[in-house]
């Protein structure tokens, strides 16, 4: 069967964005199914772990969820070195919040993996009738800077699971297979062996 090819990934992924914006609510409700009406803020960051089973691979996310208040920040290179994907988190309902969105792409870009799989997620979907940032105005912003966008809903669980399934595809896509590489080391190890052993 196709299971036997299936590939174990561990992805470190962070979430950005301004306080507020609902990562933290983001991760828990893909991470326990729940949704809390009041969060607590973040300090510093927080860590979760997730295991997505695709077709193709089997993901296991690290998550770690960085505080959105400014005094923070000077953290979050911490979080963001070495990622495999980041998630770019604004507030539908707030303008600053998708201003502030914008400089963390900014960022990641300049600063972050060149490889890092980037999705912009406009999030409080629920709240339609406060809406202060259009939904084309987040489809043409990421798609000019080559992310993935998705309108979500941590409150009503739309496109929740889809963010973190689309990732987790486009992770095991980036992936290689086991097999890359494997016909650079088909000399045996006696013979290499005898190539560095007997010189004059």
């Amino acid at each position: 069967m196709a299971r036997t090819a299936n590939k174990n990934i561990q992805a470190k992924l962070v979430l950005l964005g301004d306080m507020g914006a609902g990562k933290t609510s983001l991760v828990l409700r893909f991470v326990t199914g729940k949704f809390l009406e009041y969060q607590e803020s973040t300090i510093g960051a927080a860590f979760f772990t997730q295991v997505l089973s695709l077709n193709e691979a089997t993901i296991k996310f690290d998550i770690w969820d960085t505080a959105g208040q400014e005094r923070y920040h000077s953290l979050a290179p911490m979080y963001y070195r070495g990622a495999a994907a980041a998630v770019v988190v604004y507030d539908i309902t707030s303008m600053d919040s998708f201003v502030r969105a914008k400089k963390w792409v900014f960022e990641l870009q300049r600063q972050a993996n060149p490889t890092l799989v980037m999705f912009l997620a406009g999030n409080k979907a629920d709240l339609e009738e406060k809406r202060k940032v259009g939904s084309e105005e987040g489809e043409q912003y990421a798609k000019e800077n080559g992310l993935v966008f998705l309108e979500t809903s941590a409150k009503t669980a739309q496109n929740v699971n889809e963010l973190f399934y689309e990732i987790a595809k486009k992770l095991a896509k980036a992936s290689p297979s086991r097999q890359t590489g494997i016909k650079l080391h088909t000399r045996s190890q006696e013979s290499s062996r005898r190539l560095f052993c007997c010189s004059v």
